[in-house]
């Protein structure tokens, strides 16, 4: 009899194959038919408040944790009332038959207990049902009541990668362009905010048009494109206390599209001089800067490799947008897009395995991935303008921003999983574009 991680495993690797329906015999049963695939069954009953502080947290928590799993397409929340079981000690002993009757698969169980200091405590376990096992320890986060929802996203993804073996990516952050005003007089701010919308910060006012924001690898810092001075040139923005400082203001010049390297020393970016627009790297403990490209087309997009080897980048050289791959000293560079349509603003995946990217191509724009060596072109979405794709710190969920045709077209923020299933917008306090994902949260 298989256990739940394991079947879980099966089902995320089932996930790539191609379009046909599988199945497996055992305790647990995933179906893959046209892309589809049957969500797990899970139950997460209110977690038992242990003081009389923790009361308006327990439910809260079990919530967030159920809407984190739910928000996947793996899983399907049981609703409460179709419990027969009620969970009244976090000690009390699993009634798998109750829990079995109402076909869930997965039981998550949890405890809060807050005190007169602003602090709070959350443990919890996970349970196979069929198996009748526990699945590992049980854990417990601790933290600032001020905090609770980041606990529940914590333990999230816990349960997350018990299930399915893989990193979780609750517990992070998103920053883009808050969107304001008429189409043809937009004004924008940088904003911040959880993955799932929660906890919206403003991070610039919307005096000046701002663009393309990139997180540092360590999440402290965000990279982007400021108007403010009449052309574009790169802020670093530290995202505690809200201070930014321009970089690489050389007289004469343009610079946008910045990107961090995987170090957070490193930072590439585009340098328009003399009608030529070349990328650089930027050294900035030192200063120093490096020019990587040297060609009468437009380079830029620039993303490097997760180990910081290597940086893609989109050109013009051949006649047309197309995605390239050059090592991240400068060189000759490698194109790797070659279907039908224009490619640009390629991200590396955390994983290293693959690259995201914007399509258009007949009139429509895609959000597409392919492997690196530019093979295994799929396209994950379609519509009237689909762009700047951003990724998940496990690799698994891309984010971009999505604009509505016509005068009044508003840009919104969606989300899609590698595979092109689970397509769903993402909650922003009105018109959203540029996101980028921040790596897990220290």
């Amino acid at each position: 009899m298989r256990n739940l991680a394991s079947l879980c495993l099966m089902m995320l690797a089932l996930m790539a194959l191609p379009l046909s329906a599988q199945e497996r015999d055992g305790p647990l049963r995933i179906t893959i038919t046209e892309g589809v695939i049957e969500p797990l069954p899970f139950a997460t009953p209110s977690f038992i408040a242990e003081n009389a502080a923790a009361r308006e947290f327990a439910r809260d928590i079990a919530q967030v944790i159920a809407d984190d799993l739910a928000g996947t397409g793996l899983f399907r929340q049981i609703p409460p009332e179709a419990f027969i079981s009620k969970v009244s000690s976090f000690d009390a002993p699993v009634q798998y038959a109750d829990w079995k009757a109402i076909n869930a698969q997965a039981l998550i169980t949890g405890a809060v207990s807050a005190g007169s200091d602003g602090r709070m405590t959350v443990k919890f376990r996970v349970f196979d049902v069929f198996a009748q096992t526990q699945l590992g320890e049980g854990l417990q986060f601790g933290g600032s009541t001020a905090s609770w929802r980041r606990m529940a996203h914590k333990v999230a993804d816990a349960v997350y990668s018990r299930i399915t073996g893989e990193g979780g990516y609750f517990d992070s952050r998103v920053v883009f362009v808050n969107e304001t005003g008429p189409k043809n007089a937009r004004k924008k701010r940088l904003a911040i905010m959880d993955y799932d919308g929660a906890n919206v910060q403003y991070l610039t006012d919307d005096t000046s048009i701002v663009l393309a924001p990139r997180f540092s690898p360590t999440g402290d810092r965000v990279l982007y494109t400021s108007y403010e001075s009449g052309f574009p040139r790169i802020y670093a923005l530290n995202v505690a206390t809200v201070t930014r400082r321009v970089l690489d203001d050389q007289p004469g010049t343009m610079t946008f599209a910045p990107r961090f390297g995987p170090d957070g020393q490193a930072v590439v970016f585009s340098l328009s001089s003399g009608g030529n627009t070349d990328l650089y790297k930027l050294n900035l403990a030192s200063g120093a800067r490096q020019r990587l490209t040297s060609a009468p087309s437009i380079e830029t997009a620039p993303s490097f490799s997760p180990d910081g080897n290597r940086i893609v980048f989109e050109s013009d050289r051949s006649g047309s947008q197309q995605l390239y791959i050059m090592p991240s000293g400068g060189g000759e560079g490698q194109r790797i897009s070659f279907g039908n349509g224009r490619y640009g603003t390629p991200v590396w995946s955390p994983r290293g395995d693959l690259i995201a990217f914007t399509k258009q191509y007949q009139g429509r724009f895609h959000i597409g991935v392919m492997r690196t060596d530019g093979s295994e072109e799929r396209l994950l979405t379609s519509s009237f303008l689909d762009e700047g794709p951003t990724w998940s710190p496990n690799g698994r969920v891309i984010m971009f921003s999505r604009e509505s045709q016509g005068s009044g077209g508003v840009s919104t923020l969606y989300s899609v999983d590698i595979t092109g299933r689970n397509l769903k917008r993402v909650t922003t306090p009105g018109a959203a574009s540029d996101p980028a994902w921040s790596p897990l949260l220290q």
